[in-house]
């Protein structure tokens, strides 16, 4: 990911404890987790759009094409 181990990860947790406190960590780690949710789900939401906008689109062309096979024949 960022190239960050195990060690890397500890000394960020310890900082984060001195300069939040133990007592607004958990809040913190809540909040974090809930936006990060939230990003998720929006990608998601954004991906399935466009799927459903390229479904809508293939569909629309497919009585065109019929169209134009059977005026060929």
């Amino acid at each position: 990911m960022f190239g960050l181990g195990a060690p890397e990860l500890l000394l960020i947790l310890v900082i984060a404890l001195v300069v939040f406190g133990p007592g607004k960590l958990p809040t913190i780690g809540h909040a974090l987790g809930k936006s990060l949710h939230e990003f998720k789900d929006a990608v998601n939401a954004d991906e399935a759009q466009k799927t459903v906008e390229e479904t809508a689109q293939t569909t629309e062309a497919l009585p065109r094409q019929n169209a134009q096979a059977s005026d060929k024949v």
